[in-house]
């Protein structure tokens, strides 16, 4: 598979089978396999459905996928502008070195600019050397004074206790 050129596309509907299995291998790399809930008719919805919440592209050798990057939209408020969050970016591991992960990162940062998108951004493990060094040298800053938070129990959002003190309307 390490013959051909890389192409870069946007996914579309029919993709859904491939973006799961790469997520389906990113997840055994990140040692969350237990946590995949998603399926092809999610992925379906929420990224090619009427109200479409995702995007993905996909990076494919000789027409087979070989990596994907997943991404929304989301916004800064002290930049009054939107941003691009980049959820997902998996590269094969026999196809890493070819510099897929940079043209998807790429393909990434020229959507955003031509949208106007004030900012791209995304989470690392803290374990993933690799990821963190290859982000680094692409001139990415680690957002050290953050700490990601997350409301999740069973793939949806928890229901929260009222708040204490004075009732709420």
């Amino acid at each position: 598979m390490n013959s051909g050129a890389v192409n870069i596309r946007r996914a579309a509907r029919g993709d859904e089978d491939s973006i799961l299995g790469l997520i389906g291998e990113l997840a055994e790399y990140e040692r969350l396999a237990h946590e995949v809930t998603a399926t092809p008719a999610l992925l379906a919805e929420h990224l090619f459905g009427d109200n479409a919440v995702a995007e993905a592209l996909l990076a494919e050798i000789d027409g087979a996928a070989v990596g994907f990057a997943l991404f929304f939209r989301n916004f800064s408020t002290f930049l009054g502008r939107p941003g691009l969050y980049l959820e997902d970016l998996y590269v094969r591991e026999a196809c890493r070195g070819r510099g897929i992960g940079r043209a998807l990162l790429k393909r990434l940062a020229d959507l955003a600019r031509e949208r106007g998108y004030g900012r791209m951004e995304w989470s690392v493990l803290n374990w993933n050397q690799p990821a963190i060094e290859f982000y680094q040298s692409l001139g990415a800053e680690a957002m050290s004074d953050w700490t990601v938070y997350r409301l999740s129990r069973d793939g949806q959002v928890p229901e929260l206790p009222p708040p204490a003190g004075p009732k709420y309307r």
